[in-house]
């Protein structure tokens, strides 16, 4: 039986180059680093104002061999590792690295039943992030988990740590599940995109300034795999096996998970001449901002029919809303 919300408290990079990689993250994120190593091996602790929010090492000659790359691996708290790891096992889940007593406290590196692989610890020496405010700069913000089955992820993990959907006044996407922890969310789980290779945990480091942050990503050598975009406009991507030449993503929500009608018009608009920019003779659209951001069904559906019928293209045939659940389809028919 599980009595206490286990929660993602600590972050630890894996990296080839500890040196840069402190470097880049003090200019990216704002980070501090204090050397916390060991005589076995350097590791740093990255903080900021005085808290300790994440850490980083080398990753081993051992697993380099193996063909490992560099990754984060995201840690959630709970008191028993051992009993965790029994737990996670009966459940299907794999162990990478059985509970071992390590430099940041007692831990064991997993893998949920699709392979996506995390971390567990108890009696955590550092901070953690398990009271802070999430939306902090300098604080992982956001967990996102890209699953090959979101409905069997998350009925693991709420098996596994009792993580649970959100309250009944928070309006939820059957494509996108939220999960939260003793009453505080956590972050999202989806079905990830045929041409992703494998289930992966992608954290959230929020910072002050997007754009500035993202300057300071291309100066530190890294790349920028989408966005920063304006809230109400669309970025596209490669839709690589999928059945489709593009994803058109369009950015409807804030970082305070919300929406508005205004919002929700000028994203319409947005996709609306990017697919047509781009020459694509079909377009598929979902409810914008009617899951996560909790807009009113009836609404979206009119200011969406409304962008669409106004919209004058060059090359698009043709607009689908695809939406999930009858009350959604009744909305969007009645619009028409």
């Amino acid at each position: 039986m599980i009595d206490h919300p286990a929660a993602f408290a600590w972050y630890e990079l894996l990296t080839t180059d500890l040196p840069a990689a402190q470097s880049f993250y003090r200019n990216v994120i704002g980070w501090d680093a204090q050397d916390a190593s060991t005589p076995q091996f350097a590791y740093r602790v990255f903080g900021v104002r005085g808290d300790s929010v994440a850490g980083a090492m080398e990753l081993p000659p051992e697993g380099r061999k193996k063909g490992a790359m560099p990754r984060w691996v995201g840690y959630v708290a709970v008191r028993d590792v051992d009993g965790m790891v029994d737990r996670l096992k009966h459940l299907g889940g794999t162990v990478y690295v059985p509970p071992t007593d390590s430099n940041i406290g007692r831990i064991s590196v997993v893998a949920d039943p699709q392979t996506a692989t995390f971390a567990l610890v108890d009696g955590l020496k550092y901070g953690g992030t398990c009271e802070a405010e999430p939306s902090e700069p300098g604080r992982v913000g956001w967990h996102e988990l890209l699953a090959a089955d979101a409905k069997g992820a998350f009925e693991f993990y709420h098996a596994l740590f009792g993580w649970e959907k959100p309250p009944a006044e928070v309006a939820t996407s059957e494509a996108y599940d939220l999960f939260a922890a003793g009453g505080r969310m956590l972050g999202g789980i989806f079905t990830k995109f045929v041409a992703t290779p494998v289930p992966f945990w992608l954290y959230y480091f929020d910072v002050a300034d997007l754009d500035l942050a993202a300057e300071q990503v291309r100066a530190g050598g890294g790349q920028i795999a989408q966005g920063p975009i304006e809230l109400g406009s669309a970025v596209a991507t490669t839709a690589g096996r999928l059945r489709a030449r593009y994803v058109i993503h369009g950015a409807v929500m804030g970082q305070d998970l919300r929406t508005n009608a205004e919002l929700v018009r000028r994203t319409t608009r947005s996709c609306l001449e990017l697919a047509d920019e781009l020459g694509c003779r079909s377009l598929a659209l979902p409810a914008f901002g009617t899951g996560v951001g909790s807009f009113a069904l009836a609404d979206c559906a009119r200011i969406m029919v409304e962008e669409v019928r106004r919209f004058e293209p060059a090359s698009l045939e043709s607009v689908v809303f695809a939406v999930f659940g009858s009350s959604a389809y009744d909305a969007f028919s009645s619009a028409l």
